[in-house]
């Protein structure tokens, strides 16, 4: 092995130039690596929740049994719509149910369902349920049309005019609001037509 001198060692000396070029490149790589985020990385945090909490669903449809009673046959959902019904800042939902039958079209009946807010009922009453009744099935029309909008419920209902008017061709067409005033729902009729629909 070679003896070291200074002239072979004269790369490792460092001259005070030397140490600003050094400490620039330094800063500069540190101040782009502050810049640029990796595509990675951590996800944004979510926004606070709001001071009434987390946002409340509207009732499940499908899991309610109606008091209808279809005689053995299974029940059907046919329409839903929900909102806050009675302003308490939690959604309802409206379902049009009527029995499942192999032909004709059996009568609607309009329900309306709620939950209890989290924490506030029994286990067992914590699931959705049914609150009231808009339209019985016994008055023998159709709902169709099923809405929910700045608390009114509305359906358009079709029925017929007497008992001798063929129960595949209603004659009769309604449209009917539902509010919430003074404790209950009140239903007003908006429309009638006796017509062939």
């Amino acid at each position: 092995m070679e003896p070291t001198t200074p002239e072979t060692l004269a790369h490792s000396h460092a001259r005070p130039v030397h140490w600003l070029a050094t400490a620039t490149a330094m800063a500069a790589v540190i101040a782009t690596a502050g810049l640029v985020q990796p595509a990675t990385g951590t996800p944004a945090a979510p926004a606070e929740p709001q001071a009434n909490g987390p946002q409340a669903t509207a009732p499940d449809a499908a899991a309610v049994t109606y008091p209808l009673d279809c005689k053995g046959a299974p029940q059907t959902v046919t329409a839903t719509a929900q909102g806050d019904l009675d302003g308490d800042g939690r959604p309802e939902t409206v379902a049009a149910v009527r029995c499942e039958a192999g032909s004709g079209t059996p009568p609607h009946a309009i329900y309306v369902l709620t939950q209890a807010a989290p924490g506030k009922a029994a286990p067992d009453a914590a699931g959705p349920r049914v609150v009231a009744t808009l339209l019985d099935a016994g008055q023998r029309q159709n709902a169709t049309d099923l809405t929910v909008r700045d608390g009114v419920v509305t359906a358009t209902l079709l029925g017929y005019s007497s008992p001798e008017v063929p129960r595949y061709s209603p004659d009769v067409k309604k449209l009917a609001k539902w509010r919430w005033t003074g404790g209950k729902f009140r239903q007003e009729l908006t429309d009638s037509t006796a017509r062939s629909v």
